[in-house]
């Protein structure tokens, strides 16, 4: 039988959750509301997220995220979500149970470690929501030279973000990337897609 995500609900605090993560760790939580169905419609699209076997989520937040993403994963795919507040990490772990998911307490500088602890293959997506702009330059470029470090050959790495500072930093690491703007959110958000040039043959 397929693997199916539980129809599990958040508690009741939900909401004063994701806006407590965001006073204590407002330069790690990109917003005091999560993320709106609109635009994770938009990205489970635009990041081709049914076709992956292999899918990273940084910063998933209280895990609604997470759940549209399961929900729209193939049955064999796998789903690691790296999430720095242990706070958000608990409420994921009480709330989403699925076979495919695996969370790991931590940076996302450590991507390359928590893949290979679960021995995961390397993704062919990787999905960001952590806030890019308001965390250090060098911290940023950092995490996405690991991004692509570890993405599969012909991969994707998918961020959503509030402000350009993203895209400035993924320019020296991927190239130029694909953007697509959510309206329908608070704050409205664009999504960058960059790709991993696909390995050739010498």
């Amino acid at each position: 039988m397929s693997p199916r995500p539980a129809r599990t609900s958040p508690p009741p605090d939900h909401p004063l959750l994701f806006l407590q993560g965001f006073l204590k760790r407002p330069k790690e939580v990109a917003s005091i509301i999560p993320s709106s169905r609109f635009l994770m419609r938009r990205i489970v699209r635009f990041a081709d997220v049914a076709g992956a076997r292999s899918i990273v989520e940084l910063g998933p937040g209280t895990g609604g995220s997470t759940r549209t993403l399961l929900r729209a994963m193939r049955p064999d795919a796998k789903l690691l979500a790296i999430e720095i507040v242990p706070q958000f990490v608990s409420l994921i772990r009480a709330t989403v149970h699925d076979p495919r998911l695996q969370v790991h307490e931590g940076s996302a500088m450590e991507i390359s470690e928590a893949l290979g602890a679960r021995a995961l293959d390397r993704p062919d997506l990787v999905l960001s929501g952590i806030p890019f702009s308001t965390i250090p330059r060098e911290v940023g470029l950092a995490i996405l030279e690991r991004v692509s470090q570890v993405l599969a050959p012909g991969g994707r790495f998918v961020a959503y973000q509030a402000r350009d500072r993203v895209e400035v930093l993924g320019r020296k690491v991927f190239g130029k990337p694909r953007v697509q703007l959510e309206l329908l959110n608070v704050p409205p958000m664009r999504v960058y897609r960059w790709d991993q040039p696909v390995a050739t043959r010498p």
